[in-house]
């Protein structure tokens, strides 16, 4: 199994599911945090973890001090290529598994993708809504497209990736080049355009996996770490 750097995205303001603190700090059940599930699962996998941080950067620092945290100062006027992009700034010719801040899944997910060879995204294959990432694949099964607006998709990429670190270099120029409102899922897809297929998808399959935007999401979290728990 192999231990790349784990990056958690934790700068976003997270305004649609209206808290009046980090949405990464939303509790989910069993004495618990989207944040604290996160660095738990990352941990038991003995995994290094760098935490990016922005609105209200305080609160998250505070709630758990033994990670390294890296701040984007602009993260009211960037998306999530941005801060990814401060983060992986500070770490050179390693494998790199990034997630998503509001992301809960089921620890098998992290555990088979860490067996895996290669660079990775987490995806399903259930119907997608307009919020959703989309993906598509080429005739070799790599992702082709990866974005909200994806035409004719096959699935949704559910906020967690791997990139072997022969491509980090790359990934980053790529990053650096995207607009600040983009998402990195345009990194990812400007790296296919420069140097070809890069990424597979990882089907999570029946495995459980929510992105929290909405309060009907994150009832669906809570409910899956109940289920979880029994």
């Amino acid at each position: 199994m192999r231990r790349p750097y784990a990056v958690i995205l934790a700068a976003g303001i997270g305004s649609r599911l209206g808290n009046p603190y980090p949405k990464p700090l939303t509790p989910i059940g069993n004495n618990e945090t989207i944040f604290s599930r996160q660095l738990r699962i990352l941990r038991d996998f003995g995994l290094r973890i760098m935490v990016v941080v922005g609105f209200k950067k305080d609160l998250i620092m505070e709630a758990d001090p033994h990670v390294l945290f890296v701040y984007n100062p602009c993260f009211d006027t960037t998306n999530t290529s941005k801060s990814l992009l401060y983060g992986l700034k500070h770490v050179e010719h390693q494998d790199v598994l990034w997630i998503n801040g509001d992301v809960v899944c089921d620890p098998a997910i992290i555990g088979q993708m860490l067996e895996r060879n290669g660079s990775l995204v987490a995806v399903n294959n259930a119907a997608v809504g307009e919020e959703e990432v989309k993906y598509n694949t080429d005739d070799s099964g790599y992702i082709s497209s990866i974005s909200k607006t994806v035409n004719q998709p096959i699935g949704e990429a559910l906020g967690i990736n791997l990139i072997e670190a022969s491509y980090l270099e790359q990934f980053k120029s790529a990053l650096d080049t995207v607009k600040n409102e983009d998402y990195f899922e345009r990194g990812m897809e400007l790296l296919t355009q420069d140097v070809g297929p890069v990424f597979k998808p990882f089907n999570v399959g029946s495995k459980a996996c929510v992105e929290v935007d909405f309060r009907e999401d994150l009832e669906q979290a809570r409910l899956m770490v109940s289920q979880s728990s029994k």
